[in-house]
């Protein structure tokens, strides 16, 4: 189909103008970040092919939006600009390659990168060293005056003085100066003003962006007082009596002298090439800030080149922001499904168009339960904005509104399981409904596949698909049947020769071994993970100390407590589940807890990773090893991990993530040295 530029561009910029409005003055954006880059990229690249079309006032040539009324305006007396954008490394080496050209075939010698904040950009004018108006960027050229809110704000100081933080010799504070930089919102505090609005049942907060940009916009600075707000600073507007500086980099350095936070990640590099690698240094440790990020943003470290290069109408050509794979993207909603889980609650989870998200192609998020989709009004048919943030799970957000189709119905949640047809039930204080059908078929597959899993019972080759044949056949309905299964019938089933029936039962037998606390984890009490069935085994001794123990022997266990305690009690007061027991102790599992040994706690507050196998110790055997000397032991790495001990076939992802953290490899011996001395020896070679 052709399409008539004249109409599309005219189209794209009335989107543009409502998306500004709703994103700039309302603080409540329609579609998501990437989204939106993606209609301003489309209406540029028309532009471009057709400049018969050109317009000043084009939403490609123009920067933020209107300042919002309800605040008095403030001229800027230097225009606070938007930055042109870079999707991939091909892009980021273009824009390289025409400040080159720009300099006459002179590279750039060095650039600074810093981290692109997902926040409100201000101006903050001091004069004399006194701060005597903040304003938001509005358009660029009026933003609006929100300085009584800002005086909140415990990360900006109401006055400037030299030596506030660094190197104070010689810095003189400029009678005046005007400091750009970003307002935010940390995770821990949106995190926590959420709860707060859960607390008092309120409506939460779609993100930290949004709620940072609301919360400076409050009439009620005591309002605007309670968010916590924080401040980044990274750039100077007017100065006036200030001191020659030569680089942006040097920039950073003034600020803290005066007392402005900066931002500890930004980083001088030399070459694209380096640009590069931190963009991809930032895009691994993204997840593990303790606030949100976008992008990076990259510019000449030169004053005098950034004169020299100078500026389009909206951006310098100085700077890029490259921004990191998008985490939020629209897409069609077709269809709203409810899983059963092993423990009968029934979640509502999304059918979508398959998107792009997060790093990975999305076709089905969550939808939590019936209060959140009756709270997101969200409809099959609806276009709605999809979030994936690294590995957590995909979710919807909520609808585009102004996608909706006319008439579209709302969506009713079930009143019976899918699965058994069971009247759904919703137990008092509960966000979830259940299905109380003990015996539903999808529940024993949900509580047999956690039994055999590797956190569990660790039963090789017992797959989510066999779970499901076994059921379907009716050779499990419970995990006790996993004990007595007929390995004859299975061998003669479709998809088993003498070898992988051989393995199965071999990994049953195994399974015998695995200590009380995996049991306890793998029969799947609420309340009970991992750590709590270690806790539990190390404490009673033995399974049937644990089933006959009373409520409060159990909550004086340290680290449990009455609602564990709860919990525990009434599963092993269950027939059901005491009949289940009963096949296991007749299939002769393992209902011993550990023996207590009296162990030095050499690892006492540090965290040990291991990756691979290791010849002296089980799978099993290093996590007793780690933890009984008071150490913790998780799966993967983190800003947090004291060491990583390499052993054979080591995941590549968690050798990656040490070497841009800066975290040391150990070997097998060297982790024996480290359970006995408590030091972290001289990395592995």
């Amino acid at each position: 189909m052709t399409i008539d530029p004249a109409a599309r561009i005219a189209e794209l910029r009335q989107q543009l103008a409502r998306h500004n409005e709703s994103y700039y003055e309302n603080d409540d954006p329609e579609i998501p970040d990437a989204e939106y880059d993606l209609l301003v990229a489309e209406l540029r690249q028309l532009e471009d092919d057709h400049p018969e079309f050109a317009d000043g006032s084009s939403p490609s040539q123009t920067v933020g939006g209107a300042p919002n009324t309800q605040f008095a305006p403030v001229e800027h007396r230097q225009r606070m600009m938007s930055l042109g954008n870079a999707f991939d490394a091909d892009e980021l080496r273009d824009w390289a390659a025409k400040l080159e050209r720009a300099l006459d075939g002179q590279a750039v010698p060095a650039y600074v990168c810093e981290l692109k904040f997902d926040g409100l950009a201000v101006s903050l004018r001091y004069e004399d060293g006194e701060l005597v108006q903040a304003a938001t960027r509005g358009n660029g050229r009026v933003g609006e005056d929100v300085t009584h809110n800002v005086r909140t704000i415990a990360d900006i100081p109401h006055r400037l003085v030299a030596g506030g933080s660094g190197d104070s010799d010689g810095v003189v504070v400029p009678s005046v100066i005007e400091i750009r930089g970003e307002v935010y919102m940390a995770i821990a505090d949106f995190d926590a003003l959420n709860a707060a609005q859960v607390a008092a049942g309120e409506k939460t907060y779609v993100n930290p962006r949004n709620t940072a940009a609301g919360s400076l916009r409050q009439k009620d600075a005591t309002i605007t007082a309670s968010r916590k707000l924080s401040f980044w600073s990274y750039q100077l507007g007017e100065v006036v009596g200030g001191p020659e500086l030569d680089g942006h980099s040097d920039t950073f350095s003034f600020l803290a002298s005066l007392g402005m936070p900066v931002n500890e990640h930004a980083k001088v590099v030399q070459t694209i090439d380096e640009v590069w690698a931190f963009v991809e240094h930032v895009e691994a440790i993204r997840h593990d800030l303790p606030y949100e990020v976008d992008g990076v943003v990259v510019k000449v470290d030169s004053l005098a080149l950034q004169n020299t290069l100078g500026f389009t109408a909206r951006a310098p050509r100085w700077a890029i922001a490259y921004k990191l794979p998008p985490e939020e993207r629209t897409t069609k909603l077709l269809d709203i499904a409810v899983s059963v889980g092993a423990g009968g609650q029934v979640t509502p989870f999304a059918m979508l168009e398959p998107v792009f998200v997060g790093g990975s192609t999305v076709g089905t998020a969550t939808l939590h339960n019936q209060d959140q989709v009756r709270e997101k009004d969200v409809r099959p048919g609806d276009t709605v904005i999809v979030r994936k943030a690294g590995d957590v799970i995909p979710e919807v957000v909520g609808p585009v509104l102004s996608e909706r189709p006319k008439g579209l119905p709302e969506w009713v949640f079930p009143t019976e399981c899918p699965v058994c047809d069971t009247p759904l039930i919703r137990p008092e204080g509960e966000a979830r409904n259940r299905c109380p059908n003990y015996t539903c078929p999808q529940q024993v597959r949900g509580r047999i596949q956690h039994f055999v899993s590797r956190g569990a019972m660790d039963i090789e080759g017992f797959g989510e698909s066999r779970v499901d044949l076994f059921v379907s056949e009716g050779m499990l309905s419970d995990v006790g049947d996993i004990y007595s299964l007929d390995f004859e019938r299975i061998g003669a089933m479709e998809g088993f020769g003498e070898t992988s029936v051989t393995n199965l039962q071999s990994a049953i037998e195994e399974s015998k071994k695995m200590p009380l606390g995996n049991l306890l984890f793998g029969l799947r009490i609420q309340h009970v993970g991992a750590t709590v069935g270690e806790v539990l085994a190390a404490g009673f001794g033995n399974l049937d100390a644990i089933i006959a123990a009373e409520k409060e022997q159990i909550s004086d266990i340290e680290g449990l407590g009455p609602v564990i305690a709860d919990s525990v009690h009434a599963w092993f007061n269950d027939p059901d589940h005491l009949a289940v027991i009963d096949k296991l102790r007749a299939a002769g599992l393992n209902l011993e807890g550990p023996e207590l040994i009296d162990v030095p706690q050499t690892l006492e507050g540090l965290t040990v990773v291991v990756s691979g196998g290791l010849t002296g110790f089980s799978r099993d055997e290093v996590q007793t090893a780690i933890k009984s000397r008071g150490g913790k032991s998780p799966g993967s790495v983190s800003k947090k991990t004291t060491a990583l001990v390499l052993g054979e076939n080591p995941g590549g992802s968690k050798v990656t993530k040490a070497e841009e953290l800066g975290i040391p490899t150990l070997n097998e011996a060297q982790f024996v040295e480290l359970l006995e001395t408590g030091q972290v020896p001289d990395a592995a070679p």
